[in-house]
């Protein structure tokens, strides 16, 4: 019992490594604001809390970015905290639905549930909590961010418009790549997390 608390404690400490490496590969998006920028790093919570539990990939996504703030904290743990928030809506939303049922057609409706779930989440998130903190923590003006919405895209004309045509876009297509992306390589990783042995 304590060797497999410790080995499930190794295999959530290696993806959450992982997940934390992954989230330096950053890709900026012309059709959206410059800091909104695409990154996989939720793939190792999925793939957690597909294999080990929901809590899991929670944890994995704790870990990612308490070491991202640790390391590379460059908005006073804002954007760590916001990172956490939506990618724990995802991965545990996700992880919960196909824990009950692990067949392949409910690992994909278990990510388009997930997805469309942390889609909206963010964007409630995001009007009420992110961007009002960025503005009191950072001095980052709602005004601002809104402004930089508008230069890639004119219908981006308050912070209304921003959540419907920067936030939400933004959010459900990079729920759709780390979902796509989950399902391609799940079942051959799977076997090395539910292998007794890390």
């Amino acid at each position: 019992m304590k060797d497999q608390r410790l080995n499930k404690l190794i295999k959530i400490s290696l993806l959450g490594a992982c997940a934390f490496l992954l989230m330096f590969w950053e890709v900026p998006l012309p059709i959206f604001p410059d800091f909104l920028k695409l990154d996989i790093s939720d793939l190792p919570a999925l793939i957690g809390a597909f294999a080990l539990g929901p809590v899991a990939g929670v944890i994995v996504e704790l870990l990612k970015n308490l070491l991202h703030f640790v390391f590379k904290n460059n908005t006073m743990g804002v954007g760590e905290l916001a990172n956490f928030l939506v990618g724990a809506i995802l991965v545990f939303t996700s992880g919960v639905l196909y824990n009950r049922n692990k067949t392949k057609k409910n690992a994909l409706i278990s990510l388009v549930i997930g997805s469309i779930v942390m889609t909206i989440g963010a964007s409630i998130l995001n009007y009420f909590v992110f961007l009002p903190l960025y503005e009191s923590v950072l001095g980052w003006p709602i005004s601002a961010v809104v402004g930089m919405g508008t230069k890639v895209n004119s219908n981006i004309k308050d912070l209304n418009t921003f959540i419907i045509w920067a936030i939400m876009p933004f959010n459900l297509l990079k729920a759709a790549i780390v979902s796509t992306v989950t399902l391609l390589i799940y079942k051959r990783v799977s076997p090395i997390l539910h292998n007794k042995k890390a």
